[in-house]
């Protein structure tokens, strides 16, 4: 078995807990069309799949207005991108210890260019990522392996000599038809009617700390 080189990960509910500041977009945009607020715990689990999911949950995928309410969604995001969001407990000490094991890493997600670069800057790890590919990088998108396989290329690894970390089935999908070890985040924005065991993941992940002996028993 070739030593794991790189390590890339989704966005969404794996590196990032941008639940907080989506939740916050949706919910602005039911008070001001006259809607109450939806719960926290309703929204969380909704948002690794996306403005689409989100406005549907908020208004239902046959509203009239769906498109408008869709791109108010994603211009108060935009605005207000970083203000409570923030890595997930435990992943900077993560990408810390890979990038000192001399390891590269990077992020594979299906959100737009538009608002992953400026989520990323404002991270901080704009200049840590060896590669950061969007959801319009390429034609195709996850679950099509064709993302991750061009992040591959960026970061001068096999396919086999990387590791996909992400909290959707999509994710799974698209690293295990990649040929990648592919690895569930459990703390990620799993909904309850989700079946992980059943995405024939190679493992699970309970918080971003167990990710790293992960890493070393593949390697």
């Amino acid at each position: 078995m070739p030593a794991i080189k790189t390590v890339l990960f989704d966005l969404d509910g794996t590196l990032a807990d941008t639940a907080p500041d989506l939740a916050a977009a949706l919910n602005h945009v039911l008070i001001r069309h006259g809607k109450p607020a939806l719960p926290y715990e309703t929204i969380r689990p909704v948002v690794s799949h996306g403005g689409v999911a989100l406005t549907t949950l908020g208004f239902g995928k046959d509203h009239p207005e769906f498109d408008t309410l869709y791109r108010e969604l994603l211009d108060y995001y935009q605005a207000n991108i970083d203000t409570h969001t923030t890595l997930f407990p435990g992943m900077d000490s993560v990408l810390d210890r890979l990038e000192q094991a001399g390891m590269n890493w990077g992020v594979v997600t299906n959100k737009p260019g538009w608002l992953t670069t400026p989520l990323i800057k404002a991270l901080q790890l704009d200049q840590r990522a060896s590669t950061i590919v969007s959801g319009d990088t390429l034609e195709k998108r996850k679950p099509h392996p064709a993302p991750l396989l061009h992040a591959c290329r960026q970061t001068g690894s096999e396919a086999a000599e990387c590791v996909y970390v992400g909290d959707a089935q999509r994710d799974i999908e698209a690293g295990n038809r990649a040929g990648m070890h592919s690895v569930i985040a459990l703390f990620g924005y799993i909904d309850e009617n989700d079946t992980p065991s059943q995405w024939q993941a190679d493992a699970m992940v309970q918080t971003p700390a167990e990710i790293l002996p992960l890493i070393e028993s593949l390697s």
